[in-house]
């Protein structure tokens, strides 16, 4: 097996979809004819973003791939699958090593920054700018050009992406035109003008408001991408179906948020007396995704917008991957759980404590702060912290999950009985999280919180290389840290930020050699979706 062979056995060939949604079947499952017609000319706008994103990455994207792609050899179809996988030529498991010959390092601006600029050209030309300029040259969608004299210049995404826009309008209003349901179509067609007019708040809204049979998150999000100030969204798309049954049984979990707001572990002057909207969860399977949400290591939940207006009118709403978690679980965790802890907590690992925790996770990424004051000026987390805020909001998330958990539990809200299997489960989830790699958010996030939790006595190694929770010192451990995460925050420190990722966000020898023991386990799925074949 050759070296590129071994890396994209790293991904699990997995077939994702419902029963009865396939591409040319005329039976829509649980859909009507009408909104089985809209979804697939919804697939077909959401297909659109795969080309788009690829030029989100990297300005030179399009025309590789038009090259890899005429390579018909043996060797030229293993370097195209994996350059599919990646949404480009640099291995995201790998420290983005290049894979493919001749071409540049990975831009830490991806492709929304002129090549070759850098922080501090950038930083200058901000300075000069108006309030309104600056707000533009920030946003999420813009994108930062150079003009006839070499200076810089934000150009909105409607007009640098119209080429896939205009046409992924189309599709979205064809699709309004054939669903019955109105919230599906009053958000399709709001979300075709926002990809015309480059204004999304209307159709964030709407979004807010989705309950439909058709699950349709498409758009600008996530600002992962920009690793040089995580100002810039790329575009991605995750098109589902309702799990009406499970989504009401985790609807429960929204009425706990003031509660659990209001006894965060850190200073209380810090917390928000009034949150807002109850926050919707979503339970959906998916059938399709494209753009950010189909690169690398699968998404298994998100929590969106994040357009801070919005959530301050609205809320966030939780979207949960069910069919996506449980192939995670069966192909990754499942097997990593039998090399990592000892047999009797091997166990404790379900699929239900795995699924609870996700679902904390995104709930938490709208608790604590978000719109803060640093020195006397309104800011934001994501601006304060730039290129480390997704790092560390991964972390809180995550340690404010499990925090929450046992708040629920000793609270009475939660089955006791569920402590080892929430805790064990996340433990040998932390392995799977860390092989994303230290230059992926959530990869980096897990190695602070790793490590940090080992430093404080709450996870223990044995003599033959496994691990296990210390349960006299887990929850302590776990309870500091979510403080200390959420006081960062709230100052909205980027030198305590880098301070702390430095010293904990490493892989240490004994993970290390654990992450060698797993190298015949798949690192994450590789979604094949029925819907889209050929």
């Amino acid at each position: 097996m050759s070296g590129l062979a071994r890396k994209i056995a790293r991904f699990a060939p997995t077939e994702i979809g419902v029963p009865g949604i396939r591409a040319g079947a005329p039976d829509g499952g649980s859909l009507t004819p009408a909104d089985r017609q809209a979804l697939d000319k919804i697939v077909q706008a959401a297909k659109l973003l795969d080309p788009l994103f690829l030029r989100q990455v990297w300005s030179g994207n399009a025309a590789l791939e038009a090259k890899l792609a005429a390579d018909t050899s043996a060797a030229g179809r293993e370097i195209y699958h994996y350059f599919r996988i990646n949404k480009g030529p640099w291995s995201r498991l790998d420290h983005n090593e290049a894979f493919v010959a001749g071409v540049p390092p990975k831009p830490p601006g991806a492709g929304f920054y002129p090549d070759g600029m850098s922080k501090d050209e950038f930083e200058k030309w901000e300075a000069g700018l108006s309030p309104a300029q600056k707000a533009s040259a920030q946003s999420y969608f813009t994108v930062i050009r150079r003009g006839g004299n070499g200076s810089l210049a934000a150009i909105p995404y409607n007009q640098a992406y119209r080429e896939f826009l205009e046409p992924a309008a189309k599709f979205l209003r064809e699709a309004a035109a054939l669903t019955p349901n109105p919230a599906l179509k009053k958000f399709l067609v709001l979300r075709a003008d926002a990809f015309e007019k480059n204004d999304y708040y209307a159709s964030d809204v709407a979004w807010m408001e989705l309950d439909a049979p058709i699950d349709v998150t498409i758009g600008p999000y996530e600002t992962y991408e920009d690793e040089l100030f995580g100002y810039k969204a790329a575009f991605e798309a995750y098109i589902g179906l309702r799990d009406g049954a499970e989504s009401a049984k985790l609807a429960r979990f929204s009425g706990y948020l003031q509660e659990l707001e209001n006894n965060l572990p850190f200073d209380p002057k810090y917390r928000n007396p009034k949150l807002g909207a109850a926050a919707p969860i979503r339970v959906i399977d998916v059938v399709f995704t494209s753009g950010d949400g189909n690169r690398g290591v699968q998404t298994a939940a998100y929590n969106l917008p994040n357009d801070e207006r919005v959530i301050k009118e609205k809320g966030s709403k939780r979207v949960m991957l069910k069919n996506v978690q449980q192939a995670k679980f069966d192909k990754t965790l499942t097997p990593i759980s039998q090399l990592v802890l000892g047999a009797a907590d091997q166990a404790h690992v379900r699929f239900d404590a795995f699924f609870t925790h996700v679902l904390a996770h995104e709930l938490m990424h709208g608790l604590g702060p978000h719109d803060i004051t640093v020195s006397g000026r309104k800011t934001t987390v994501r601006l304060e912290l730039k290129d480390l805020y997704s790092a560390i909001e991964e972390a809180k998330a995550d340690a404010t999950g499990l925090w929450a958990l046992h708040y629920l539990m000793k609270t009475g809200k939660l089955d006791q009985a569920e402590r080892a299997a929430f805790y064990t489960t996340y433990l040998a989830s932390m392995f799977r999280s860390v092989r994303f790699g230290l230059d992926e958010a959530h990869g980096r996030g897990v190695a602070l919180q790793f490590n940090y939790l080992v430093e404080k006595g709450g996870i223990g190694s044995k003599t033959d290389g496994t691990f296990a929770v210390e349960p006299a010192r887990f929850e302590a451990a776990v309870t500091q840290l979510t403080g200390d995460l959420l006081t960062l925050e709230a100052e909205g420190s980027y030198g305590k930020a880098e301070a702390m990722l430095d010293k904990y966000a490493v892989i240490a020898p004994a993970m290390r050699r654990a992450l060698d023991r797993l190298a015949a386990v798949p690192v994450d799925i590789e979604p094949i979706y029925p819907l889209a074949a050929p």
